[in-house]
């Protein structure tokens, strides 16, 4: 074996154990790394159940974030969402042209969506490969569209 050879191999091993993608994630420590950095007072609240897995609620602006991962296995969601709108709203087809169009050209990841009869603008994905990056990409996206949008909206088409 040739020093060259030795070398490549050696690198490799090295790289194979210091490859940061070797490092497990621990996401809910992401996360709440994520919401130090924009909870208004720091106040936020966590909840943690088998059936819903880990939840979290923290202020941004005037709009409530809520974040909920399900599980850390790869097939487990994390979802960030917030409540933008109250339905149902004036000039409803207006809203829905809008907010289509908006989904196209604004949201990033996210996209707005219809849930329990409020407008919500929202980010998920399943947890295989989340980094770090994104995790606090789909949370800062989530949180300051919907605290650019809330008030707009519903000056426009909340009913009054």
């Amino acid at each position: 074996m040739t020093v060259q050879e030795a070398t490549a191999i050696a690198q490799e091993s090295l790289d194979n154990q210091f490859s940061l993608e070797s490092i497990p994630v621990n996401y809910v420590e992401e996360i709440e790394t994520v919401i130090a950095g924009m909870a208004e007072e720091q106040k936020v609240k966590f909840g943690h159940s088998p059936e819903a897995g880990y939840r979290w609620k923290f202020k941004y602006g005037t709009v409530d974030v809520f974040i909920q991962l399900t599980g850390t296995t790869d097939d487990d969601y994390f979802t960030v969402w917030s409540s933008v709108l109250p339905l149902p709203a004036n000039n409803e087809l207006k809203l829905m042209r809008l907010l289509l169009e908006m989904n196209w050209t604004s949201t990033f990841e996210a996209r707005y969506a219809i849930v329990d009869n409020r407008v919500v603008i929202l980010s998920s994905r399943t947890v295989a490969d989340l980094s770090p990056v994104e995790i606090s990409r789909s949370i800062t996206i989530v949180a300051t569209l919907a605290d650019e949008s809330d008030e707009p909206l519903t000056e426009e088409f909340g009913i009054k």
